[in-house]
C-alpha cells in the first residue's frame, strides 16, 4: 500500500495595525525602520516563510505573506519591534486569503488611508516588495498581487476624483495663494514661523509655485536655516520682519505665539498684501484688514475647505470600489487556477497510470484487443473527470485549499 504524506497548506494573511485602533504611541511601538524591516525579512527567511513583504508608515505597520498560522507573522513583527503580542491582540487585525487581498487593495488605493484618497502609501508597498524580492521572499504570487494593486491604484487615481482637492491646511494654503495671486512664481513670499505647519507649507510652496523668492523668518534663526538649507531658500533675522513684510506680496504666518505678532501698526505697505494666518491661536490681528490692499485668510477657513474636500471625495468611493472589485476578481481567478493546476496535473498523471495498468491487464486477457480505441476512450474519460474537478475548483463557492487537500488524499497525490 502506498504511503501518503499530507502536504501542509499555507494561507495568505495580512496582519498589522493602523490609526483606526492604535494611537500614535502604540503605532510607534510597532513601527519598523529600514534596518528592522530587513532584520524581519532575514528572520522570515531563516524560519522558512514562503513569501512576505512589510510596510511601516506613521499610520500603519503591516505584514502581508504566507503562513500556516498568522501567529508566525505576528511573532516576526513583535520580535523586530517594541510591540508585544498582548499589545497586538488589543489593537491589531488579521485578515486571511480574499479578505487579506481586498484589504491590501483598499490600502493601496487610498480607501483605507487616514486622509481618504491619499496615494502616498503605494510607494511604500513598492518599496516593501522590492526589499522582499532582494532577500528572496517575493514569490510570483505576491509579485502579481502587488502589480495588480499598483494597476488598481493608477485606475482609481485616473478614473475617479477621489484624490482631487486639498486635504491638508498647508496644501490648501498654497492652492489658495496660487488661485488668488497671478504670476505667483515671480512674487515675493515671506514665511514667518517654521513649526510643523510652517515646514509643510514651505515644502508645498517650493514644490507647487516654482518660486525662488521665498524668505523665511523665525524667532530662532537656526530652525529657519535648517529648513532653508533643505530648499535653498533665504533666511532673514527676526529684526528684519517689518522690512521684509513691506517687500512681500504674500505673508504666511505660522508661529506658536500666544498673542498676535502681526498687526496694523507694523504694516507700512506700498503694495497689496495677502496674509494667511495658519497659527493657533490666531497670530494676526483683525485690524490689518483696515489697511487698503490687505487681504486676510484664517486657518479656520482653510480647515473648512479641507473638510469639504473630504466630503466630496466620499462621493467617489463607489466608483473606486467597483474598479477594486473588478481587479480583485481577476486576481482571485488567476490565483485559484495557479493553486490547483499542480493538483489537476498530478491527478491526470495518476489516472493515466491507472489507465496504463488496466490496458496492460486487458491486453493480456483479450485476443482481439483494440489498443487504439481503448486509448481514445480512456483518454476522453480522463479528460472529462479532470475537467469536472477543475470546474469544481474554479467555482466561487469552493473552498480551494480544503478541496485540493481532499483530492490529494483520495488519489494519494503528491504534486
Amino acid at each position: 500500500m502506498e504511503n501518503f504524506t499530507g502536504v501542509k497548506h499555507t494561507s495568505f494573511y495580512a496582519i498589522g495595525l493602523s490609526y483606526k485602533k492604535a494611537d500614535a504611541e502604540m503605532r510607534g511601538k510597532f513601527s519598523l525602520n529600514e534596518k528592522t524591516r530587513i532584520d524581519l525579512l532575514k528572520q522570515a527567511k531563516e524560519e522558512h516563510i514562503e513569501s512576505l513583504f512589510v510596510i511601516s508608515t506613521c499610520n500603519r505597520t503591516e505584514i502581508y505573506g504566507f503562513a500556516e498560522h498568522p501567529f508566525q507573522l505576528i511573532k516576526l513583527l513583535c520580535d523586530n519591534s517594541l510591540g508585544t503580542v498582548e499589545d497586538f491582540q488589543k489593537i491589531a487585525y488579521v485578515y486571511k486569503n480574499k479578505e487579506a487581498i481586498t484589504h491590501l487593495f483598499r490600502v493601496g488605493t487610498g480607501l483605507d488611508s487616514q486622509i481618504l484618497g491619499d496615494f502616498e502609501i503605494i510607494s511604500q508597498i513598492k518599496i516593501g516588495f522590492t526589499e522582499s524580492k532582494k532577500i528572496g521572499l517575493g514569490n510570483s504570487y505576491i509579485e502579481r498581487l502587488v502589480n495588480a494593486v499598483i494597476q488598481a491604484s493608477k485606475r482609481v487615481k485616473n478614473e475617479t476624483q477621489i484624490s482631487s482637492g486639498a486635504t491638508s491646511v498647508s496644501f490648501a494654503s498654497v492652492q489658495y495663494i496660487m488661485n488668488t495671486i497671478t504670476d505667483i512664481g515671480s512674487k515675493n513670499i515671506l514665511l514667518f514661523g517654521t513649526g510643523k505647519i510652517g515646514r509643510n507649507t514651505c515644502e508645498n510652496l517650493v514644490k507647487h509655485t516654482k518660486n525662488d523668492h521665498i524668505v523665511l523668518i523665525n524667532r530662532t534663526k537656526e530652525k529657519a536655516e535648517k529648513i532653508a538649507g533643505k530648499f535653498n531658500l533665504l533666511v532673514k533675522d527676526y529684526t528684519d520682519l517689518q522690512l521684509e513684510i513691506q517687500k512681500s506680496d504674500v505673508l504666511v504666518v505660522a508661529t506658536g505665539a500666544q498673542n498676535p505678532t502681526i498687526d496694523a501698526k507694523i504694516l507700512n505697505l506700498k503694495k497689496p498684501l495677502l496674509i494667511l494666518d495658519l497659527s493657533i491661536p490666531k497670530n494676526v490681528n483683525e485690524n490689518v484688514t483696515d489697511i487698503e490692499g490687505v487681504s486676510l485668510v484664517h486657518l479656520d477657513y482653510l480647515s473648512q475647505v479641507t473638510d469639504e474636500t473630504i466630503e466630496k471625495r466620499k462621493a467617489h468611493i463607489p466608483a473606486a470600489e467597483k474598479i477594486i472589485n473588478e481587479i480583485v476578481e481577476e486576481f482571485i481567478n488567476w490565483s485559484k487556477a495557479r493553486k490547483f493546476a499542480p493538483t489537476i496535473h498530478s491527478l491526470k498523471e495518476k489516472l493515466a497510470d491507472i489507465k496504463n495498468s488496466e490496458l496492460n491487464y486487458q491486453r493480456k486477457k483479450m485476443d482481439n484487443f483494440n489498443e487504439e480505441q481503448a486509448e481514445i476512450i480512456s483518454n476522453r474519460i480522463i479528460q472529462k473527470i479532470t475537467t469536472h474537478f477543475a470546474n469544481h475548483l474554479k467555482h466561487e463557492n469552493t473552498m480551494v485549499d480544503e478541496s485540493i487537500e481532499w483530492i490529494e488524499k483520495v488519489f494519494r497525490l503528491n504534486p
